[in-house]
C-alpha cells in the first residue's frame, strides 16, 4: 500500500475498539462530535502525503524497492534526514492550528527507540527481538498505519517502585507467559491520539532493578485487541464555535486512560519480556527521540504566539511604545531560540548502529528552555492583549443589527481596525492562552516528553565536567 488516502486510513477506525467518553461507549470515532474532530485532525498526516505542495517533504522513496512511503517512517540516516523530519512535523503542526497531529510522529519515534534498544538486547543477552521490531516497522510502514504510544503507568505511590506498590497493578506487567504469548495486566494514561491509531506501542516508563522484572514489557498491539480499554478525557470538548474557538474548534487530540485488563499479546509482538536491565535504556532512548518532534512541533506554536503579539499591538496602536518593545523582543528571542537549538540537535547528532540520534544536550535544553518561559509568554501576550480576552462580546453580538453597530463604533482598534477584526484577533489569542485548548498547551509545556526536573539531569548528565573543571584548576594553578 505505501500511502493510505484519508478515508482509507478513517476507514481503519471502525473496527470494534472500546472507547468509552463521558461514561458511554463509543461505536464510531469518525462520526463522534468530539472524538471525530480529533479523527479529522490525525488526518493532516495522511492529507499532507497527497498535496502536491507538500508532497516532496511528506514523502520518500526506499531506493531499494522504488515504493514511496511517509517520510515518518525514514529511519534517519544523517543530518539531512533529522532536518526533514523537523520540517515535516513543523509543517503539519502549523497545518494543525499549532497542535501536533502525532499520529505518526509518536509511533515512529519509539520504533526508532526499539531498533537500538533491541538489538543491544540480542547482543548482550542472546535474545531475538530485532528481527519482530523490523517485522512490525515493516508492517507499520507498508500499510501506512496510526500509531499511539503508551509510556507513562499510572503508578500509585511514586516513593515506590513498580514491585514495592501496594497494589501490583500500578505498573503494566506481565501475569502469564505462554508458549504463544503474554498476558499483560495494568493501566498507562496520558496516552495521546489513542482513539483514532491503528497500533499501539508499550515500553517502560523507568529504570527498573530485578524485582520488577515481570515489569519490563514492550509490546505493539492493534487498538481492537480484546481486554484493551480506553477512557477518553472530556477535556477541551465542546468548543463548536469557529469564531469565538478559531483552533480548538478545529482542531484537537484526545488523551485516554488505556486499560490493558488481561490482554494477550502474541511472541512476535513482544519486544522485551522481563529484561529489567534494558527498561531504562528504552524509556530514554524513546524520549530522546520523541523530545526532538516535541522541539519541532513547538515552533508553529511559539511563531503564532509572536504573530499574534505583534498584530494586537498594532491594532492596540502601542506597537511604538519601549516597554510593548522588550516583550516583543523577548517573544522573539525565545521563539528562535528554540529553533535554532532545534536546526543544532540535528546538526551535532550522533550515529549509532547507522541511526542518527539527535544530539542529546541540545535537544533536552531546547525543551527546558521551551518549558520554564511558556508562562512567561502567555504573560507578555496576554498583557498586550487586554482584559477583552476574557470579556468580549460574543459572535451573536456581531450578527444581531441591534448590537453589530455598537461593537463596530465602540471596539475598533488603530489604523481603523474593524472592531470584528480586533475581536477576531483577540479571539484567537484567548484560544490560545486562556481557555481548555491554552491549558492544555500549558500543561503540555511543563509536562509533555519528561518532565523539567528530567530535562535537567539529563542536561546534567551530559556535559562534559571534567572539561570544564580541568580548565578551572589550569586557571587557578591548582
Amino acid at each position: 500500500m505505501g500511502l493510505r488516502t484519508v478515508e482509507q486510513y478513517k476507514t481503519s477506525l471502525r473496527d470494534g475498539r472500546v472507547v468509552y467518553f463521558r461514561g458511554k461507549r463509543v461505536e464510531d470515532v469518525t462520526t463522534h462530535p468530539v472524538i471525530g474532530i480529533a479523527v479529522n485532525h490525525a488526518a493532516i498526516d495522511y492529507e499532507i502525503a497527497h498535496q502536491p505542495e507538500h508532497r516532496d517533504l511528506a514523502v520518500y522513496v526506499d531506493l531499494a524497492t522504488g515504493q514511496e512511503y511517509s517520510r515518518y517512517f525514514k529511519i534517519p540516516a544523517s543530518t539531512e534526514d533529522l532536518l526533514k523530519r523537523s520540517e515535516l512535523i513543523e509543517t503539519s503542526t502549523r497545518l494543525g492550528g499549532t497542535l501536533v497531529v502525532l499520529i505518526k510522529e509518536i509511533g515512529t519515534d519509539c520504533l526508532f527507540a526499539l531498533h537500538l534498544v533491541a538489538k543491544q538486547m540480542d547482543g548482550k543477552l542472546g535474545t531475538t527481538y530485532f528481527p519482530r521490531v523490523r517485522a512490525i516497522y515493516e508492517h507499520c510502514r507498508s500499510h501506512d498505519l496510526a500509531m499511539a504510544v503508551a509510556q507513562t503507568d499510572v503508578k500509585g505511590d511514586r516513593s515506590r517502585g513498580p514491585a514495592e506498590q501496594e497494589h501490583p497493578d500500578y505498573y503494566v506487567r506481565v501475569v502469564d507467559r505462554r508458549p504463544g504469548g503474554i498476558i499483560v495486566r495494568g493501566a498507562k494514561v496520558h496516552t495521546s491520539v489513542t482513539p483514532n491509531a491503528n497500533e499501539l506501542f508499550v515500553i517502560p516508563t523507568r529504570n527498573l532493578t530485578q524485582v520488577d522484572a515481570d515489569y519490563a514489557v514492550a509490546f505493539c498491539i492493534p487498538l481492537n485487541t480484546p481486554g484493551l480499554k480506553q477512557i477518553a478525557s472530556p477535556y477541551g470538548a465542546g468548543h463548536d464555535n469557529a469564531f469565538t474557538h478559531p483552533i480548538s474548534s478545529r482542531h484537537k487530540m484526545m488523551e485516554t486512560l488505556t486499560i490493558f485488563d488481561d490482554v494477550f499479546v502474541p511472541n512476535e509482538r513482544v519486544f522485551m519480556n522481563g529484561e529489567w536491565q534494558f527498561a531504562g535504556a528504552l524509556a530514554k532512548t524513546f524520549v530522546e527521540f520523541h523530545r526532538f518532534t516535541a522541539i519541532s512541533y513547538k515552533l508553529p506554536l511559539l511563531d503564532l504566539l509572536v504573530g499574534s503579539a505583534l498584530l494586537i499591538a498594532e491594532q492596540n496602536g502601542i506597537e511604538r511604545a519601549g516597554h510593548v518593545r522588550e516583550k516583543l523582543t523577548w517573544l522573539i528571542s525565545y521563539a528562535e531560540t528554540v529553533r535554532m537549538l532545534t536546526k543544532m540537535a540535528a546538526m551535532h547528532c550522533t550515529i549509532e548502529d547507522g541511526i542518527v540520534v539527535p544530539n542529546t544536550a541540545a535537544v533536552n535544553i531546547a525543551k527546558l528552555h521551551f518549558a520554564s518561559n511558556y508562562h512567561q509568554a502567555l504573560m507578555h501576550v496576554q498583557d498586550l492583549t487586554g482584559g477583552l480576552l476574557v470579556t468580549g462580546p460574543g459572535e451573536e453580538d456581531l450578527r444581531n443589527p441591534e448590537t453589530a453597530k455598537y461593537i463596530d463604533h465602540y471596539l475598533g482598534g488603530a489604523a481603523k481596525v474593524a472592531g470584528e477584526q480586533r475581536l477576531r484577533t483577540i479571539n484567537l489569542i484567548s484560544d490560545l492562552t486562556t481557555g481548555d485548548f491554552g491549558g492544555y498547551q500549558a500543561v503540555l509545556a511543563i509536562h509533555a516528553e519528561g518532565s523539567l526536573e528530567a530535562e535537567k539531569l539529563t542536561i546534567l548528565r551530559e556535559y562534559d565536567q571534567e572539561r570544564a573543571k580541568k580548565y578551572a584548576r589550569w586557571m587557578s594553578e591548582i
